[in-house]
């Protein structure tokens, strides 16, 4: 569809590639075509208790951009109704770093607790509808008396309070008579609902806390899955994207907007997840990094975040490229991190002159150059194949900008005395060494060849001065390395970046907060204590920061402060922001030229032992010193990486399933065929840990028949990954399970029918209201459904039959 103009709407001025299709563009395409809403209005709702790090980075992208594409418009709001830890710096940080990527929300900025009177005034509309009621039980009493997965929940002995001694302990809690924990304000749904969260959720908790925009104004604070649809709907917000922790959440969502009237009305969808190899994003453990000193801050370069991002060099249009690449799904994921470095190197690349530096530097005397001579060589910028001539003189530079000849050129001095790398000179070297040895030869960049006639030793053994010849132009040499002159280059620290972490899953099997949304002590009171899992500390890099010394030619000192530079041979770098100055500059490497972690891998898996436990991978070795990026497939599994994706599995899992020889070993005894996608998915996204671990039971073959069920429409998503995990702590075939359970959706036609018309009997004034033109009310009659056929309708039926029994409004 053609967007309507929208060059006056700060949304239509951000940046970024597209979103691709996916299945939320396609409701939003349905919608609009549909007249449901005039508009798009979407948002992005970070709590300020930290900094935005990449996991959050795909969700503001799809929130914004996805407004962008429809001219719509979207929302930064900070969601701040926690009072511990959260704060100013904290929510300035995130507007900074937003802005920084190119977002221009205009106006509209919100934060949640500008609206606390108005939470609480629904609050007490609730209670008044007796829909609501203060509950004074322990925290543990409310969880035992929840019930279970099979128990139905058992009413608390304060559930039937009359409204007016509901609305007179609510009233007093916020007066604050009463210390932390002794009531809580609860809905009252259903405890009976196959569905936890709907039985009887807090929404609203008393916390002595100063908060640091309301002060000590409050001491009762809404809880998250009360304020935040109330707030989607106060800002008009159309489409209420989230992470799929928050499938089961929508049910509340629901309940509120249907309960309190609110039309139009805003829906939720759940999207899956992004993690990313290599790193954290759990704010606790970030937070374990930064106050226990493994890092030197939240701007570390190596940490997650968008602000050691900054300060590593990445640009903006590297992060939002990364953010379109990831896609859109109903699944969690793991991405993989090549991903991620990729799109900064192709970034870089086109941005990035080149010029030369040397990091570990070893003298060099040219004994046929005169001591005190110059020779001035112009070198250019950019590789001639990447640069080109425009008609009119200028050169065209692959970053877009067309400049005067001389200025795609720098002048590089040559002396007598050089400096190059250290390991680009060998006494005794290996097989197939192309660089400097004793009487061998060597192409100096640009400025010919020189071949090295003797050496000085400390006495240690180590060369410590190369005396060499410059030879004429027939000479020929085997390989060509970089270098500075020892007189006019520029003395520099080099930090050497790599990943913070040795593997891939550094979390293990320890449960994560990763999600962009996502912040269980938010959720619920009863999450504040939850012990902060320590483990991951095991598979810290101790290489992950390494510094030198060394030398970078003269011409960088004329060039702006954020210039990015490919230094031959070494990498991307840049200046630190906060480190350099004029008189003593520091080069942050942002990342390797290339991936080097590959061989190291390879290496690994081809020495791991035939009888290695089913699915169990050997940790990877530490890095070399001199990078870290994830590896480019050997030949061998490109070509299977091939033919996994031309049976369906998508890019993301191919790729896992080739590198990680564990879970490519498994997938394959699962002989999938038409449900490879599927059964893809499931190994690498919700069975991985327990196969890594060995600790799964479930065997490959029992697979297929449970993807054939969930393809025949016989069971759903949730049912089909419940009993998976199921089967996978009791072996047990998880067919089997749906078969002993009667796990299967229910499709007759005529049972649903006969439930559809039991819900309306049981609703007559809600039927009359959605025939009156409360089309909201459709979600509502479709839970009943569900509800009265335990979860197992199929949805697509129970929508028709509802259409043909309500007809049109």
């Amino acid at each position: 569809m053609t967007a309507p103009d929208t060059s006056s709407d700060p949304a239509a001025r951000s940046p970024g590639p597209r979103v691709a299709p996916n299945f939320i563009t396609e409701i939003i395409e349905r919608d609009l075509r549909e007249g449901k809403y005039p508009q798009v209005v979407t948002r992005f709702p970070p709590e300020p208790n930290g900094y935005l790090h990449l996991g959050h980075t795909f969700a503001s992208f799809l929130d914004f951009q996805t407004a962008v594409q429809y001219g719509g418009r979207y929302h930064l709001r900070l969601d701040d109704t926690n009072p511990e830890g959260e704060s100013m710096e904290f929510a300035q940080a995130i507007q900074d770093d937003l802005r920084w990527l190119g977002w221009d929300w205009g106006e509209h900025l919100y934060y949640a607790s500008d609206n606390f009177e108005r939470y609480y005034e629904y609050a007490e509309h609730l209670i008044r509808l007796g829909k609501a009621y203060v509950d004074s039980v322990s925290s543990e009493e409310m969880a035992r008396l929840r019930g279970d997965a099979t128990t139905p929940g058992t009413p608390s002995p304060y559930r039937d309070r009359s409204v007016e001694e509901n609305l007179d302990l609510f009233r007093r809690m916020r007066a604050g008579e009463f210390p932390d924990g002794a009531h809580v304000l609860r809905a009252k749904i259903d405890l009976a609902s196959p569905n936890m969260k709907l039985r009887d959720p807090v929404l609203y908790r008393i916390l002595h806390a100063s908060h640091y925009r309301a002060g000590d104004a409050w001491c009762i604070y809404p809880m998250y899955d009360f304020q935040h649809p109330l707030q989607d709907a106060l800002e008009g917000v159309t489409h209420s994207m989230c992470s799929l922790e928050f499938v089961d959440n929508r049910a509340i969502y629901d309940w509120l907007m249907e309960t309190l009237g609110f039309t139009p009305r805003p829906h939720q969808y759940e999207f899956g997840r992004r993690g990313l190899e290599y790193t954290v994003t759990s704010k606790r453990k970030l937070r374990q990094l930064v106050h226990e000193g493994y890092v030197t801050g939240w701007d570390d370069p190596r940490m997650p975040t968008l602000r050691a991002q900054r300060r590593l060099g990445v640009t903006p249009q590297a992060i939002l490229a990364f953010a379109s690449q990831i896609g859109v799904s109903r699944t969690n994921r793991t991405v993989d991190i090549s991903i991620y470095e990729n799109a900064v190197r192709n970034d870089l690349n086109h941005r990035a002159p080149r010029v030369m530096a040397v990091l570990e530097p070893l003298r060099v005397v040219i004994e046929n150059l005169p001591a005190g001579e110059t020779r001035t060589l112009s070198l250019p910028y950019w590789p001639h194949d990447v640069i080109r001539e425009s008609p009119d003189g200028l050169v065209a530079l692959p970053t877009g900008e067309r400049v005067l000849p001389e200025q795609a050129v720098r002048d590089v001095p040559l002396t007598r005395e050089l400096y190059i790398e250290r390991e680009d000179f060998s006494l005794d070297p290996p097989r197939g060494y192309k660089r400097l040895t004793q009487g061998g030869t060597v192409r100096l960049r640009g400025a010919g060849i020189i071949r090295a006639e003797g050496v000085e030793t400390d006495e240690a053994g180590n060369v410590t001065l190369v005396r060499a010849t410059l030879l004429g132009e027939d000479a020929k040499a085997a390989g060509v390395i970089h270098w500075v002159s020892a007189e006019h280059a520029l003395p520099a620290e080099f930090r050497l970046y790599d990943r913070l972490f040795r593997v891939p899953n550094p979390e293990g099997d320890a449960p994560d907060d990763i999600a962009p949304d996502f912040d269980p002590e938010r959720m619920s009171h009863e999450n504040e204590a939850a012990p902060v899992d320590t483990s991951f500390l095991r598979h810290l890099n101790p290489h992950s920061r390494r510094v030198t010394h060394g030398w970078v030619e003269p011409s960088v000192a004329r060039d702006p402060q954020d210039t990015r530079y490919q230094f031959e041979r070494q990498g991307y770098f840049w200046r630190d922001p906060v480190d350099s100055r004029e008189d003593a500059l520091v080069f942050g490497r942002i990342i390797t030229l290339r991936d080097t972690w590959a061989k190291e891998v390879q290496k690994t898996e081809r020495q791991s032992p035939a009888g290695e436990r089913r699915g169990q991978r050997a940790e990877k070795p530490q890095p070399s010193a001199g990078g870290g990026q994830v590896t480019p497939l050997t030949p061998e599994q490109e070509d299977e990486r091939v033919r996994l994706t031309a049976l369906g599995v998508s890019e993301g899992d191919a790729r896992t399933l080739v590198r990680d020889v564990g879970l490519g070993a498994f997938f394959a005894q699962a002989n999938a065929g038409e449900h490879a996608a599927q059964v893809a998915a499931w190994v690498v996204n919700d069975l991985a840990p327990g196969l890594r671990s060995g600790e799964s039971r479930l065997s490959a073959a029992d697979l297929p028949p449970l993807a054939a069920l969930l393809a025949e429409g016989q069971i759903s998503t949730r049912i089909a990954k419940d009993v998976l995990l199921r089967a996978a702590e009791t072996g047990e075939a998880p067919a089997a399970i749906v078969e002993r359970e009667g796990l299967r959706v229910v499709t007759d036609a005529e049972a649903i029918e006969r439930a559809v018309q039991e819900v309306l009997r049981a609703h007559p004034d809600k039927v009359a209201a959605y025939r009156g033109g409360k089309t909201g009310l459709l979600g509502f009659f479709t839970g009943q459904v569900l509800r009265a056929t335990g979860g197992k309708a199929d949805p697509n039926i129970v929508g028709q039959k509802l259409a043909e029994a309500l007809g049109g409004p």
